[in-house]
């Protein structure tokens, strides 16, 4: 496997990686903004949420920017540089809300934490994923999760898969006409990881940041792990784009957590890898 070249330093602590009209967007949790950087690693503010933790973005079929607010549990609308609340999730969050996949017809599915991660570490407590619809009404989607993280949709949009940072797993679902989700089952179960930001490929593979061991990993439906990529610090999340969407770009920090907060030691790497990003995001 290729090394990963720097493309930015000076992050806080980067989530939610999209590749749209051209650039990398971001979200940078402690710096309270949301970036575009070109892969020649000129970044540009696109917005500035001063108030709480930016985290998962995404898009409505208008180009409307959604981004998911994480200690408000809320999901914001971005238009014309103002944001105003899309969605409310706090009475399906039980903790911050964090990752979000926006399918084709402005359906998001946004995770949540579950629990306070951060001082409860030992005892994690299961999440129910929030279905936004594209008019920003709310319903409860499948529980037991336990920490819905990086979520994928297939090219077909016939199939959502979410990955479970503590369940060591990836479950899919079968999203219906209507944007519910069913037919629950197991993608890939990665024993010895804990997935977080992750993006498919066309040949089928999820890339995944391993919050546990902070590499990358390319894992395939039944849990075959096909390649795995040293990452210079830890790895939190991860997206297929550029040019020819054959460009892997990873979110790194030294480590999860507020500390983080104002330190300005992460940094995004890219790598060239064999297939070509597919489905959503």
């Amino acid at each position: 496997m290729p090394d990963l070249q720097l493309l930015v330093d000076g992050l806080d602590f980067g989530e939610g990686p999209r590749w749209h009209e051209g650039r990398l967007w971001y979200s940078d949790f402690y710096q309270g903004r949301v970036y575009a950087v070109s892969t020649d690693g000129i970044r540009e503010t696109m917005h500035h949420i001063p108030d709480d933790q930016p985290s998962g973005l995404g898009w409505l079929p208008d180009g409307t920017l959604l981004v998911v607010a994480m200690t408000a549990r809320k999901v914001l609308r971005i238009a014309d540089g103002v944001a105003t609340v899309h969605a409310d999730l706090s009475g399906i969050a039980t903790w911050h809300c964090n990752d979000m996949v926006v399918a084709a017809d402005g359906t998001a599915y946004v995770g949540n934490f579950g629990w306070d991660i951060e001082n409860d570490l030992g005892h994690p407590v299961s999440a129910t994923l929030a279905v936004v619809r594209q008019d920003g009404s709310v319903e409860a989607g499948p529980s037991d999760l336990l920490f819905p993280n990086g979520s994928v949709i297939t090219p077909d949009d016939s199939t959502l898969v979410v990955g479970e940072t503590f369940g060591a797993r990836f479950t899919a679902f079968t999203i219906t006409d209507d944007g519910s989700l069913t037919e629950r089952r197991t993608w890939a179960e990665v024993p010895g990881t804990a997935p977080d930001g992750c993006t498919l490929d066309a040949d089928g593979g999820i890339w995944f940041a391993d919050a546990a061991g902070g590499d990358l990993l390319r894992v395939t439906e039944g849990g075959t792990v096909t390649d795995t990529l040293t990452s210079p610090q830890g790895a939190f999340a991860c997206t297929l784009g550029g040019n020819d969407g054959t460009t892997l770009f990873v979110l790194t920090a030294p480590h999860a957590g507020s500390r983080q907060a104002g330190a300005q030691d992460g940094a995004i790497w890219v790598a060239q890898v064999e297939h070509a990003g597919a489905g959503r995001p």
